[in-house]
């Protein structure tokens, strides 16, 4: 009865329109639209990727080998369980160009490939043509970038190893080029034959190669996966099929999507400030209506459930509008999307995406609406007697304070639970919470400061001043709300400003001053002391580090196999660089364990990196299975040790004693350290004299990060501006709330002798000071965030960044003051008399 009551009493209520309420439906839909359109589009591209997979993959399945082909027996095999199979041979080299008696050179990667490919797709090549006549006798392709890296039109001929080529054509696309993840050089395709005259697939030489399979219809692909993983457990050989056909691109976008969510969040958090502000702005206006109710006899739990089934409703209508825009955005930006992405996607209605969205919705309107709302409860019938617009000050019961800490816990265990990164969804929870406590304490510290100025003899004569600190530190007012909402967008902004700025400063400046110049793999053993001679009279070489390089896929941990222990790790994740040395190598650190003695012949030992030891659970002791060449290796870890990988020095997870891999083929690697002015020469003397050898200027390497971290840091900057966006929504609604107060105000100013311009500049300092304490707040919250993702998640330095500090702070002026100006012209233009005779 007391349900179908207040049911009844909430529809008339309603009948009143949404006026009040605007800016509570443009923040709740904003903040789902935002979650349910990442949502869609990482949803598009998982489809699009399962889609697409054996085309990503090249095969049906693959079956990779690290430093060797397939023996005869393994070829039968796969013969055997396939329709066609396709072998394609990938590695890195440098490209030679001879011009005007100087020789250019770039770093490429080489896919040498037999008449099958491509299994499934087209490649696209300019001008257009079948790949087929294109690589045919010396002919190649490569990227458009290398070509003009080079100056090199179709027709035109090039070395690669102790062979001349013919660029036939650019490569435009490559049907599993997304599947093959991150590359340093530009792609370029030849005929696997045309390769041997080459010299560059000599003993130890790194390559990989690849048998991709087509299989046959009704083929169970998860039989066949358990079947070679049986035959050749033992023989290196890793297998990838078409149900992830791409896993680093999955994984990326995964992990993308996941933090962007989380950016989603941040904005419906600052979205929650502005319907939490609505509720109680339309709470406080219905404390006549409340008081009448109670008069009547109407219980508080009746009253709670007449205005929670409002905001209940209205909440329904913002999320439905923000499902409705989560899903057609994606929709209306799908061949923009698709020409942009470098991997399929199937840009539909995916109800997934939905679904989260609405529930992060949902809870975030509870969260933001319980409170204010619980607060109806106290609301006394004698308020009908007295100052209607009197605010309720005391706290709501205890059940509903627990109620909110129950929806805040509910909302973080969802976004944990939705992200797939726990870890990160709650220290992104932390950091929101946190930001919003600062925020808070500052938003009380400003009134408190404003307050205590205004009262200041040195601002007497300063009028509009002195007016501006008063209405900041003054009761109610729209302080707290404009320095929360607008506070955290801008919080959020600056973090990823200070981290943005620091990865920056750490790959293009600090890193290329302890970097080397190049790093040189695939060096011969018979040319290392040709190598090392070359280098060792040039004076503008400091140092040259080398080490023997084999790979090797680390298969089992204590004899179960390396996954089921070390989970989706790193290390166990592909074939990885391993190395022998009879002595520790020079400035090398063994936290634990002891090195095995100088010309040890016993058991095979391995040293392992200490952290990723730590990682994946390794103990001193405990034995590894390496798989090299076909080959199992089972040593012991006798010791950790110190490797930091952020040198882009020399640094391998495994070193194993010399006589564990003695007689398996390798070569060997080195780092050279040099003046740049060097650089040159020595690449020229090393390439001549060794064609064979790659060189990777690590200058060039680092400008590929660099370019792939722009991409990341506008897509997340894209993402934290649907928070600011949010943010200024519930600043202009601040703003607009708080009109007819500053018509008041006016009114009173006009009335003692205040003239337009001092009323104003007083509207105007009152705005920019609130918009500069919030950036102000933003740049510490930013700068805690910043320096935490820097010293705990990528274990570096720290540097603070003024630039986007200061942009922050007067982006934060200038949105408030914008905001303010917008509605102060009303006021400007009131006539006091009628406004004065309307509050009488």
């Amino acid at each position: 009865m007391k349900l179908a009551v207040a049911a009844r009493i909430a529809r008339r209520e309603l009948r009143g329109g949404l006026r009040g309420f605007y800016v509570f439906l443009a923040c709740l839909a904003l903040g789902v639209a935002a979650i349910a359109a990442v949502g869609s589009v990482r949803e598009s591209i998982e489809a699009g990727l399962t889609r697409e997979g054996a085309a990503l993959l090249g095969g049906d399945a693959e079956m990779t080998l690290t430093y060797r082909f397939a023996s005869d027996e393994e070829r039968a095999w796969m013969e055997g369980v396939s329709e066609a199979l396709s072998e394609v041979v990938d590695f890195r080299s440098m490209v030679a160009v001879r011009r005007d008696g100087e020789t250019e050179r770039g770093l490429t990667q080489v896919k040498a490939v037999d008449d099958a490919y491509p299994l499934y797709g087209q490649v696209a090549l300019d001008p257009p043509m079948p790949l087929e006549q294109a690589i045919a006798g010396n002919g190649a392709v490569m990227e458009r970038v290398l070509a003009d890296r080079l100056g090199l039109e179709p027709g035109d001929s090039f070395r690669l190893g102790t062979a001349d080529y013919t660029l036939s054509a650019v490569l435009l696309r490559e049907p599993d080029g997304a599947g093959a993840g991150f590359g340093l050089g530009p792609r370029l395709i030849l005929r696997k034959a045309a390769l041997e005259p080459s010299g560059l697939l000599a003993p130890g030489t790194l390559y990989e190669v690849k048998y991709r399979l087509k299989l046959p219809p009704g083929h169970d692909i998860a039989a066949l996966e358990r079947a070679a993983e049986s035959r050749f457990a033992d023989r290196g050989v890793r297998w990838r099929d078409a149900r992830n056909g791409a896993p680093g691109m999955t994984r990326f976008v995964d992990r993308m999507a996941s933090f962007l969510v989380l950016v989603g969040l941040a904005g419906l958090a600052v979205g929650g400030v502005g319907v939490s502000a609505a509720v109680r702005a339309y709470i406080d206006g219905k404390t006549e209506v409340v008081a009448i109710l109670k008069t009547l006899g109407a219980e508080g739990s009746t009253i709670l459930a007449v205005y929670l089934m409002q905001i209940g409703a209205l909440a329904g209508l913002g999320i439905a509008i923000g499902l409705g825009l989560g899903a057609l955005l994606p929709l209306a930006a799908g061949p923009f999307l698709a020409a942009q992405l470098p991997v399929p996607a199937e840009f539909t209605v995916h109800a997934g995406p939905l679904a989260e969205a609405a529930l992060y919705g949902v809870l975030t309107a509870l969260l933001f609406t319980l409170w204010p709302l619980a607060r109806t409860e106290e609301m006394r019938a004698a308020a009908l007697f007295r100052d209607a617009s009197g605010r309720v000050r005391a706290w709501p019961r205890l059940r509903y304070v627990a109620a909110t800490l129950g929806l805040a816990a509910a909302l973080i265990g969802t976004a944990a639970w939705f992200s797939g990164v726990p870890k990160l969804a709650f220290w992104a929870a932390a950091g929101i919470l946190g930001a919003l406590g600062l925020l808070v304490l500052a938003a009380a510290a400003l009134r408190r400061i404003a307050r205590a100025a205004a009262r200041a003899r040195a601002l007497r004569g300063r009028t509009a001043l002195r007016l501006a600190l008063g209405a900041v530190g003054g009761p109610g007012g729209e302080t707290a709300s404009v320095v929360l909402s607008l506070g955290l967008g801008l919080s959020i902004l600056a973090a990823i400003g200070q981290i943005d700025s620091n990865l920056r400063g750490a790959i293009q400046q600090e890193l290329p001053e302890r970097a080397p110049s190049y790093f040189v793999v695939d060096i011969q053993p018979g040319q290392l002391e040709g190598f090392l001679a070359r280098l060792g009279r040039d004076p503008g070489v400091s140092r040259v580090e080398t080490a023997p390089m084999l790979r090797g896929v680390l298969t089992r941990i204590n004899g179960r196999p390396a996954r089921e222990v070390a989970g989706d790790h790193w290390v166990v994740r592909g074939d990885r660089g391993v190395t022998y040395a009879d002595r520790p190598p020079e400035n090398t650190v063994v936290t634990d364990g002891l090195w095995w003695p100088s010309g040890y012949d016993g058991p095979p030992q391995v040293s392992f990196a200490r952290e990723e030891a730590d990682e994946i659970g390794l103990k001193l002791g405990d034995e590894i299975t390496v798989n090299i060449l076909g080959r199992d290796i089972t040593a012991t870890v006798t010791s950790f040790r110190e490797v930091d990988f952020s040198t882009a020095g020399i640094g391998f997870v495994m070193t194993m004693d010399p006589a564990a891999v003695q007689g398996a083929p390798h070569t060997h690697i080195a780092t050279i350290y040099a003046e740049p002015s060097a650089e040159a020469a020595i690449l020229r003397d090393l390439a001549s004299a060794y064609p064979n050898i790659t060189a990777i200027r690590i200058k060039d390497a680092l400008d590929r990060v660099a370019e792939v971290l722009s991409g990341l840091a506008a897509a997340i900057a894209y993402g934290a501006s649907a928070t600011l966006v949010t943010g200024v929504i519930v600043l202009i609604g601040a703003a607009a709330a708080g009109q007819r107060a500053r018509v008041f105000e006016a009114a009173v100013l006009k009335t003692v002798g205040a003239v337009r311009g001092q009323i104003l500049a007083y509207f105007a300092l009152r705005s920019a000071m609130l918009g500069a304490a919030a950036g102000t707040v933003a740049i510490l919250a930013g700068g805690v965030a910043g320096w935490a993702v820097m010293r705990f998640v990528m274990e570096g330095d720290y540097r603070f960044e003024p630039v986007s500090a200061l942009a922050i702070v007067l982006g934060g002026a200038l949105a408030t003051l914008l905001a303010g100006l917008a509605f102060a012209w009303r006021p400007l233009a009131a006539r006091p008399a009628r406004v004065l005779r309307a509050r009488e």
